[in-house]
């Protein structure tokens, strides 16, 4: 059996939906997992914000133009009046959930049940079509499977037993449909698995089914070696490693959710990103295999804070680091990158949420200086560090940009480079004209 996941944009339109259709109407088994219709996420989002804010009436608004955006996917997708009235009474029913959440108590709880109805109704619709155009297929509701636990983990062990039980009862049937996304809690409420989160239960879902291959379709035909939206003439990589593909889905490339590679590289199942609109492009194949040792690809992550502590106190002190990082533990905020020398430790975080409190914690150790605006350039490739020359080209490369901070050593895939994001787009562009050239294209194309 594999699994194939489907993004926004994928199901983004009527005439999208009938492409996926066509696409997973094979005589294989599979099971298809389907993001929001692209935009709906965003509105749900700009709705709960406008709740906190106790804003109803422009939470209602909201709520009334995303009803009608549905009716209108409703009038171009379905065929008969019966499949186009069992539709509206569906997404009625949704809606009418919607605004019952508009209250005086709005809290996280029924945010979290308003971000889930994306994945329900895009679902619910695609079964409808499904059944009016004779594709047998089964609708698995996520939330009876998906369940993380008290630490927002994953309960791995549930999902399998859970996913295999629900699958048994229908042996019979080749094609089953679920949400991404959308999981329950320890306490049995609506969850979610945050943020590009179908990735990950493509990939949950995946490993819990011992599948033979996961497929992540999008709107982009694989993983590319820098980014198409500012660089010209980027190529699709044909193959990665679970590592490397951690690594630009991690600092950057927006094509894959960093948490998804985990679970598929557990146990060793092939990942392959695929073009919804161009299904006969090769893609990305990601799995254990590793080819070559130059740099494949360059990412970029932006929003990065960087923090310099200075201290005299540092020279030679037993266990300074480990205090640093218990303040950002206590605040549970991850490092990207780090640097050190004799009287100070350079660091960078992308999550500014309690970045007040870390400083004020930070400064009894020595003085703190704070600098934002900051983007991390990862160029990542297999052994990189040992292939010869590697950094000269990329210096040399980068030649005019004023570097803030160099991470290399710490992974065998990956150099990771911190500048002003004012520099970002002139980086790449300068890296794929000096590490990236013609006669290396084809052994990735």
């Amino acid at each position: 059996m594999k699994v194939l996941k489907f993004g926004g944009t994928s199901v983004g339109s009527p005439t999208n939906m009938k492409m996926v259709a066509s696409l997973i109407n094979t005589p294989d088994p599979k099971i298809v997992v389907l993001s929001a219709m692209s935009g709906t996420t965003n509105k749900l989002v700009q709705i709960s914000d406008n709740l906190f804010k106790a804003k109803q009436t422009e939470a209602l608004g909201l709520i009334e133009d995303l009803h009608q955006t549905y009716k209108q996917v409703i009038d171009g997708l379905y065929k008969t009046d019966k499949y186009k009235q069992l539709a509206l009474d569906f997404i009625q029913s949704h809606f009418e959930f919607i605004k019952s959440q508009v209250k005086n108590d709005f809290s996280s709880h029924e945010e979290r049940g308003i971000l889930a109805q994306g994945e329900l109704l895009s679902t619910g619709l695609f079964q409808l079509f499904l059944e009016e155009s004779n594709i047998s297929s089964v609708l698995l509701p996520a939330l009876n499977f998906m369940k993380i636990d008290e630490n927002e983990e994953p309960d791995t062990a549930f999902i399998s037993q859970q996913l295999v039980t629900d699958l048994a009862q229908y042996p019979d049937t080749q094609l089953f449909v679920t949400q991404g996304y959308i999981c329950r809690n320890t306490f049995g409420e609506i969850d979610n698995l945050k943020r590009g989160g179908s990735d990950y239960s493509a990939s949950l879902i995946g490993a819990a089914i011992q599948a033979e291959e996961i497929q992540i379709w999008t709107d982009i035909d694989g993983m590319h070696n820098n980014d198409p939206r500012i660089v010209k003439n980027t190529y699709p990589i044909a193959e990665l490693s679970f590592d490397e593909a951690a690594e630009l889905a991690y600092f950057g490339a927006k094509i894959l959710h960093p948490s998804s590679v985990l679970p598929a590289k557990q146990k060793n199942i092939p990942v392959r990103l695929l073009n919804t609109m161009q299904p006969e492009a090769r893609g990305t194949t990601i799995s254990a295999r590793t080819s070559g040792s130059s740099i494949k690809a360059v990412a970029a992550k932006d929003g990065i804070t960087a923090i310099k502590i200075k201290s005299t106190r540092m020279l030679l002190a037993y266990g300074f680091l480990r205090r640093i990082f218990e303040v950002f533990e206590e605040y549970k905020t991850s490092i990207d990158m780090i640097t050190t020398s004799e009287v100070a430790v350079s660091l960078t975080v992308d999550n500014t949420r309690f970045l007040n409190e870390i400083i004020s914690e930070l400064k009894e150790f020595g003085t703190v200086e704070v600098d934002q605006d900051l983007s991390i350039i990862c160029l990542v490739g297999d052994s990189i560090e040992a292939a010869p020359g590697t950094v000269v080209t990329i210096f040399k490369s980068l030649q005019q940009i004023p570097l803030r901070m160099i991470s290399y050593g710490g992974s065998r895939n990956n150099i990771s480079l911190l500048v002003n994001t004012s520099y970002k787009n002139q980086a790449l562009i300068a890296l794929n004209e000096g590490v990236f050239t013609k006669t290396e294209q084809p052994a990735h194309a």
